[in-house]
C-alpha cells in the first residue's frame, strides 16, 4: 500500500512538472509577440508592451478564484480548469489574426493567463507538499527547472514560425499602397495561427491525461486537518496581512517578475536598437539567454545543497542589479551581453521566493499561494513602465527599471536569510541537551 502511494506521488509530480514546461511556452512566446505585433500593427513600445499587461492582468484577477477552487475541490480540479482556459485562449488566436484586431490578441492572452493563474496557483504549492517540507525550496527549484525548457522552445519556434524576418523601413512603409499595407499586416498576423493551434491541441491533450490519471489524496482534496482548521477566505486574507514576512515575500515576487518580464520582453528590442540586429538574430540572443536561465536553475538547485537558498538568491539578485545597471549605462554589444547574462542569475528567484514565502503557512497556504501568483502582475506594471520610458528616451534607459527591481529582491533574500538563521538558532537553544 505504501509503495503504491509513493508511486502515485511520483506520477503526480511528473505530470505536474510537465505543466511548468507548458506555461514556460506560453509566457515566453510573448517575448516574440511583442516585436512581432509592434511591427504588424505599427505600435509604439508602450502599446506593444500591453501584450504583457493584458497577460499578467489575467494572473492578477484569476489567482484568488483559483485559490477558492483549490480550497473547495482540491488541486486536481484547479489544474483541469487552468488547462481548459489555457487551451481556449490559444484557440482565440485564430479569429484574432483573421479579424486583424490587436485588442482581440490582447483578449486571447488574457484568457491564456487566466488559465495559467489556476495552473501556477495549484502546481507550485502542490510540488512543495508532495515530499519532505525541509526540502520544499529545492524540490520546487527542480520542478521550475523544466520551465525554461518551455521558454527556450517558445522563443526558438516563435523565431522560426512567427517572426518573418521581413522588416520594412519607415520609408518602405510610406511607399506602400493601402492594399500592400493590408496584405503585409494580414500575412504577419496569420503567422501566429498555426503555433497557437498546436499549443491548444497539446494543452487539451494534457488535460485529458490529467483527468484520466488517479492523483494522490493530497492532490484531489484538502487534508483533513486543513479542512478542520481552515479559516474563511476573508479570515485567511486578514491573517496573511498580519504577517510582515509574508507581505515582504509577495512584494519581492512583484518586483522580481517585473524585472524578469521586462528584461525578456525588451531584449529583442534592445538588440535591435543598441546593436542594430535584425529580429531573428536578436531572438537568438534571447534563446541563448534562456539556455543560461535553465542552466542556472540546475546549478542553483545543486548549490542549495550547501548554501542557504535565500542567501544564494540575495547574491544572485545583487549581481543582476550590477548587470542591468551596466546594460542601461554602457549600451551596445557589451550591454546586450550583460542583459543576456542576467537570466542565469534570475533562475532561482521565483521558486525560492515562492517556497520561502508559503513555508509554514499551514491552512493559509492556498490563499497565500494565490497572492504570490497575483504578484505576477509586476510583469504588467513594469513592462508598461519600461515601454513608456523607452518611448520618451531610449530602450537602454528603460533597463534601469529591472535594476531597481533586482535590488528589492536582494533585500528580501538577505531579510529571509537572517530570519531563517534566527529561527534555527532559537530552535537549537530550545532543544534538550544530552
Amino acid at each position: 500500500m505504501e509503495r503504491r502511494r509513493q508511486d502515485g506521488a511520483v506520477l503526480t509530480q511528473a505530470i505536474i512538472i510537465a505543466l511548468f514546461f507548458l506555461w514556460g511556452v506560453a509566457n515566453n512566446l510573448n517575448d516574440v509577440l511583442i516585436p512581432h505585433l509592434k511591427k504588424a500593427f505599427f505600435l509604439s513600445d508602450l502599446q506593444s508592451g500591453l501584450v504583457q499587461s493584458a497577460f499578467y492582468l489575467g494572473y492578477f484577477f484569476l489567482a484568488l478564484p483559483a485559490s477558492i477552487v483549490m480550497r473547495r475541490y482540491g488541486y486536481k480540479i484547479a489544474v483541469l480548469v487552468g488547462l481548459g482556459l489555457f487551451g481556449l485562449g490559444a484557440l482565440m488566436f485564430y479569429p484574432a489574426s483573421a479579424a486583424l484586431q490587436y485588442p482581440l490578441f490582447l483578449a486571447a492572452l488574457f484568457v491564456i493567463a487566466s488559465g495559467l493563474a489556476f495552473l501556477e496557483t495549484s502546481a507550485n504549492p502542490l510540488i512543495t507538499v508532495l515530499g519532505d517540507p525541509a526540502t520544499s525550496e529545492r524540490r520546487l527549484n527542480f520542478a521550475q527547472a523544466f520551465n525554461p525548457l518551455g521558454s527556450i522552445t517558445a522563443v526558438f519556434l516563435g523565431g522560426h514560425f512567427i517572426l518573418s524576418g521581413v522588416e520594412p523601413t519607415k520609408a518602405q512603409f510610406d511607399a506602400m499602397s493601402a492594399a500592400q499595407l493590408a496584405a503585409f499586416q494580414a500575412q504577419e498576423a496569420r503567422s501566429t495561427q498555426l503555433p497557437y493551434l498546436v499549443i491548444a491541441a497539446v494543452v487539451f491533450g494534457w488535460a485529458a491525461l490529467v483527468a484520466c490519471t488517479r492523483f494522490p489524496a493530497a492532490a484531489t482534496r484538502p487534508p483533513r486537518e486543513d479542512v478542520a482548521n481552515a479559516p474563511s477566505a476573508g479570515a485567511a486574507i486578514a491573517a496573511l496581512f498580519r504577517r510582515p514576512r509574508f507581505l515582504f515575500g509577495v512584494a519581492a515576487q512583484f518586483f522580481y517578475v517585473g524585472a524578469q518580464v521586462g528584461v525578456w520582453s525588451y531584449m529583442i528590442r534592445y538588440a535591435q536598437h543598441e546593436v542594430g540586429l535584425g529580429e531573428k538574430a536578436a531572438a537568438a540572443y534571447l534563446t541563448w539567454s534562456l539556455v543560461g536561465f535553465m542552466a542556472g536553475r540546475f546549478a542553483g538547485t545543486a548549490a542549495m545543497g550547501k548554501i542557504s537558498p535565500t542567501r544564494l538568491m540575495a547574491v544572485f539578485a545583487a549581481i543582476n542589479t550590477a548587470l542591468t545597471l551596466f546594460a542601461a549605462l554602457a549600451g551596445g554589444k557589451p550591454g546586450l551581453m550583460a542583459l543576456a547574462a542576467t537570466s542565469f542569475f534570475m533562475s532561482i528567484m521565483f521558486p525560492t521566493i515562492f517556497a520561502t514565502t508559503i513555508k509554514d503557512l499551514g491552512p493559509l497556504t492556498k490563499t497565500g499561494s494565490s497572492f504570490l501568483v497575483m504578484a505576477i502582475i509586476g510583469g504588467a506594471v513594469f513592462t508598461a513602465l519600461m515601454g513608456a520610458i523607452s518611448d520618451l528616451s531610449a530602450i537602454n534607459l528603460a533597463i534601469l527599471v529591472p535594476s531597481a527591481c533586482f535590488a528589492v529582491v536582494a533585500a528580501y533574500g538577505l531579510s529571509a536569510a537572517r530570519a531563517a538563521l534566527s529561527m534555527d538558532t532559537t530552535t537549537a537553544l530550545k532543544a534538550p541537551h544530552a
